[in-house]
C-alpha cells in the first residue's frame, strides 16, 4: 500500500517500523498507568516491555528465516532488513514468554499476576502493529475483487491485515472486560491464547502466503490449534484453582 511513509533526505521513514514503534509505544504508556493504578513501580514495567520486545522481534524474525530458508541463504544480508516486514507471530509469542518469565524472575515479580495484566496490552499492541503490515503490504490476503489493490503485489487482495487488526482490537475489549472480573490467576493469559489462536486460524484461510502442508492445513493454523488446547486446559484447570487473594 504505502511501505515508505516519506523521507527526510537520504532518510526512508518504512511504514512498517514506525507502526511497530507506535505500537509498543501505546501499549507501554497504557500498561505504565495501569501499573501504576495497581502499586507496581511502572519504570520496572517500561523495562520488562523494552526486553520483551526485542526479544520478541528476535524470535519472530529467526521464526521467519527458518521458514524462507532457502532466500536467506541466498541473500542474507536480507535478514537484518527488518523495514521489508517477515515476522512470524508465533515465534515472537514464544520468545517473548521465555524472555518475560526470565525477567519476572530476575525481578521477584509475581508471573502469574504479571501475565495477567500485560495480556491486554500484547493484543493492543499487535492490532496497531498489523497496520504497518497493511501498509507494507506482507501478511496479505488471497485476491479478492472485493479486497483492496496492492501495488507491491500488483494486485487485488483480501486485506486480512486489516480484518485481523479488528479482531484484535475485540480481543484486546475482551480481555479487559476479563481482568475486570477475573478470581483466578491466568485466566486472562489463557484466554488471550485461546481468543488470539481461535482468530488466527480462521484468518489463515484468506491468507494467500501460506501454503497447506497437513490435512489442507498450512503450519500457522497447526500451531493454532496447538495453542488454543494449551489454553483450554489452562482455563479448565483454573477452575480447580482458588480464587485470587493478592499479587503473587
Amino acid at each position: 500500500m504505502c511501505p515508505i511513509l516519506f523521507k527526510l533526505g537520504p532518510i526512508s521513514i518504512y511504514a512498517y517500523g514506525t507502526m511497530l514503534a507506535v505500537a509498543f509505544l501505546v501499549a507501554t504508556l497504557l500498561l505504565r498507568k495501569d501499573a501504576l493504578s495497581r502499586g507496581i513501580n511502572p519504570n520496572l514495567i517500561s523495562d520488562f516491555c523494552f526486553w520483551v520486545l526485542v526479544c520478541g522481534i528476535i524470535g519472530a524474525r529467526l521464526f521467519y528465516v527458518l521458514l524462507n530458508f532457502n532466500y536467506y541463504l541466498k541473500k542474507p544480508i536480507e535478514i537484518i532488513m527488518l523495514q521489508h516486514g517477515g515476522l512470524v507471530w508465533y515465534g515472537g509469542l514464544f520468545f517473548g514468554i521465555v524472555s518475560g518469565l526470565y525477567f519476572l524472575r530476575r525481578h521477584f515479580l509475581g508471573i502469574a499476576y504479571i501475565l495477567d495484566m500485560i495480556v491486554p496490552f500484547v493484543a493492543l499492541g499487535e492490532a496497531i502493529g498489523r497496520i504497518g503490515c497493511l501498509l507494507n503490504g506482507c501478511c496479505y490476503g488471497r485476491p479478492s475483487i472485493f479486497g483492496l489493490y496492492f501495488p507491491v503485489h500488483k494486485a487485488v487482495l483480501i486485506p486480512t491485515q486489516l480484518y485481523w487488526s479488528v479482531f484484535l482490537l475485540v480481543v484486546f475489549l475482551i480481555l479487559r472486560i476479563i481482568q475486570s472480573r477475573a478470581n483466578k490467576k491466568l485466566l486472562v493469559f489463557f484466554s488471550y491464547l485461546m481468543l488470539h489462536s481461535f482468530g488466527r486460524f480462521f484468518l489463515e484461510f484468506l491468507r494467500g502466503d501460506s501454503l497447506p502442508i497437513f490435512l489442507n492445513l498450512n503450519l500457522f493454523q497447526l500451531i493454532s490449534i496447538s495453542v488454543f488446547i494449551i489454553g483450554a486446559i489452562g482455563i479448565i484447570s483454573r477452575q480447580r484453582i482458588p480464587r485470587i487473594s493478592g499479587r503473587g
